[in-house]
């Protein structure tokens, strides 16, 4: 496998887990994103602010990552989709990150939704990047999601 990075954002942990499973398979780097604002604890209340930060277009600052992304040539890319997108950190993200010439695969944790627009978003924010298809769970992915992420990372082995 290449040098992979996988960033990603996550509120209730279940983006953590999935991004864990996917570094457990190809021994990939981890980065989180935080905000440099902690979002609300409250499920209702995260809610809200994720809608009007997303009505709003807003990109949240981010806690400077540090991270050397030139460094990598595949950039895993980790969201719970919120109002049918990206979680906005991620979108701040993404905004400020070089990924021309990157392999970037997108992957996602929901609650029920789907994936929304958030595969199309993220493809559009990754300019110059070869955006492959989006891994998407509901919560977690279960039991199966080893078995799913495996399936899905054979995508990244077509496209080298």
């Amino acid at each position: 496998m290449r040098k992979s990075l996988i960033v990603y954002y996550s509120w209730s942990g279940r983006t953590r887990e999935m991004a864990e499973k996917i570094a457990a398979q190809t021994g990939a780097d981890l980065l989180e994103i935080c905000p440099q604002e902690d979002y609300p604890r409250d499920y209702s209340a995260v809610v809200a602010q994720a809608k009007e930060e997303i009505r709003r277009k807003e990109h949240p600052p981010i806690v400077p990552t540090g991270a050397a992304v030139a460094a990598y040539e595949v950039i895993f890319v980790g969201t719970p989709i919120w109002w049918g997108t990206m979680a906005p950190p991620v979108a701040t993200f993404l905004q400020q990150a070089d990924l021309h010439g990157k392999t970037v695969m997108p992957f996602s944790t929901h609650g029920g939704g789907g994936k929304g627009r958030a595969d199309r978003d993220i493809a559009r924010a990754c300019r110059g990047a070869t955006v492959l298809d989006m891994y998407t769970a509901y919560e977690g992915g279960g039991k199966q999601a080893a078995a799913d992420i495996a399936a899905w990372l054979q995508q990244l082995d077509k496209e080298q």
